[in-house]
């Protein structure tokens, strides 16, 4: 969904046409898995991070037009909201430049982006949820002025019919309707992209499902929304109804939503695409005048633009991706359970965690997915988004223990193991993982800290709710700031 689209309407001529080039993309990705065409020698990762926009006070900021142009950076793009901004950090080796160079890169971005923003009124604030985000923030005026954005809309509630009803019940009780998308925007996320031989991707991708209720239990860090105290990581049930084109009748019916876990593991990359064409009717169906069939006849690799329109409107917790970079095809898994933030400590050393530990699991003799049910790593990941760091988890040989036992005795040296076999050093891990288990030592990460310093502020100050949230958003992005990983925040 990254891509521009044009404000239309579609035909049914439309959706014929789109239908069978997007059989056609499957079969000429089919045909390049048989031949081995694929990028492997060089296997990148990636990062893209979306953030708030703020004013002074720590208040939503409808600006990111007026960012985005400050900040005049192609690195950088709207997202849903006219409150969100994306970066796209450029893909790079795993273990490229020593070990703070990405950390230095990052934060040099953001820091510039920061500088520009504020010429236009605005900061920029990580975090799962922007809390101070209320109910009139997200109504039809936030939409991004993006034609995209719009169209995704009206396509989305073509499909349903009625409004969106939004439920989640915390500490309090969310009860809401939307008339548009854009309570979605609320959800703003870390996405870490792993490159791999297509060979390799079904083990990789098993990986990061079953790891995937771990890392949002280590990682919470959205457990407000619209001034309710949720679940530690609201981002998954919001974005989970939020983007949902079924009406009752039709979940009712086992219809599959379109964000997704999945239902089992896989044995092809083949098989995640296969199952967008034949589960998921197309949102956008917009055609590519390039024929798949003829460009790879003539020895050329096809964008397979239809697949990857389509891929990309199916938001899987882990997303397989096709694409095609400096004249060559490569695929790659799109970890995209992570709030965003708090810092970018925090976020590196979540990516440590991921990478590493991925590769640990793929390298065991008898890999962890042979040994869990599918349905079991998904009742994981809703789990984690409810407790955060306080769940209780199923693991293989462990049965159901806390997040911090399971993490520190069982999953983080096989994170240490996974880094080192990807070639990182032990004075480069440590810093990186030391993060992760100091926050399983003192159980501190993003939600615990803005659950503890709202009630700090309510019970201390008695403000009101809505002016304890903006002043522990201010707080929040004080710390931000100094990049010192959250577990060390204080609250006072």
């Amino acid at each position: 969904m990254g891509r521009d689209v044009p404000a239309l309407v579609f035909t049914r001529e439309d959706r014929r046409r789109y239908r069978i080039k997007m059989q056609e993309c499957l079969d000429a990705f089919a045909q390049m898995l048989r031949e081995s065409r694929f990028e492997t020698e060089r296997p990148q990762v990636g990062l893209e991070i979306e953030l708030n926009l703020v004013d002074d006070a720590a208040e939503p900021a409808m600006r990111n037009s007026d960012a985005l142009e400050a900040i005049a950076d192609p690195a950088w793009s709207t997202e849903l909201g006219r409150f969100n901004l994306e970066i796209n950090i450029p893909p790079r080796r795993l273990t490229a430049g020593g070990p703070d160079a990405w950390e230095t890169e990052i934060r040099a971005a953001l820091n510039h982006a920061e500088d520009r923003a504020e010429s236009v009124g605005a900061h920029l604030i990580m975090v799962g949820i922007l809390p101070t985000l209320r109910q009139s923030d997200v109504g039809e005026a936030a939409l991004s002025e993006n034609p995209r954005y719009r169209l995704l809309n009206d396509q989305v509630f073509a499909a349903r019919g009625e409004d969106l009803h939004i439920e989640v019940d915390g500490v309090d009780r969310l009860r809401t309707y939307a008339d548009t998308i854009t309570p979605e925007a609320a959800c703003t996320s870390t996405q870490f992209h792993l490159q791999v031989a297509p060979e390799e991707f079904p083990d990789y991708w098993n990986a990061a499902q079953a790891v995937a209720g771990v890392q949002v239990a280590l990682a919470a860090n959205s457990p407000f929304l619209l001034g309710k105290e949720l679940w530690h990581e609201s981002r998954i049930p919001l974005f989970e109804q939020a983007t949902d084109t079924r009406p009752q009748e039709i979940k009712a019916q086992g219809v599959r939503p379109r964000v997704w876990f999945g239902e089992r593991w896989i044995n092809s990359v083949f098989d995640l695409f296969e199952e967008n064409l034949r589960y998921f009717p197309a949102l956008l169906p917009l055609c590519d005048e390039q024929d798949p069939a003829e460009t790879l006849d003539r020895g050329d690799i096809p964008e397979l633009g239809e697949l990857t329109l389509h891929n990309g409107t199916i938001y899987r917790w882990n997303r397989p991706v096709y694409a095609v970079s400096h004249d060559k095809p490569h695929v790659r898994v799109e970890n995209r359970v992570l709030p965003a933030g708090p810092t970018v400590a925090d976020t590196l050393a979540n990516g440590a965690f991921y990478y590493g530990l991925t590769r640990a699991l793929v390298e065991e003799e008898r890999p962890v997915w042979s040994r869990m049910s599918f349905s079991v790593a998904e009742d994981n990941l809703h789990t984690a988004a409810r407790h955060g760091i306080e769940a209780h988890l199923y693991w293989p040989g462990v049965g159901e223990v806390t997040v911090p036992e399971l993490v520190l005795r069982r999953l983080l040296p096989l994170a240490h193991r996974g880094l080192e076999l990807s070639g990182m050093d032990s004075a480069w891990r440590e810093p990186l993982l030391g993060i992760i288990e100091q926050r399983c030592v003192t159980g501190r990460n993003g939600a615990v800290w803005q659950k503890e310093m709202f009630h700090h502020i309510d019970a201390t100050a008695r403000p009101g709710r809505h002016e304890a949230l903006r002043r522990m958003t201010r707080q929040y992005m004080d710390y931000m700031h100094l990049n010192a990983p959250v577990h060390t925040w204080p609250v006072d």
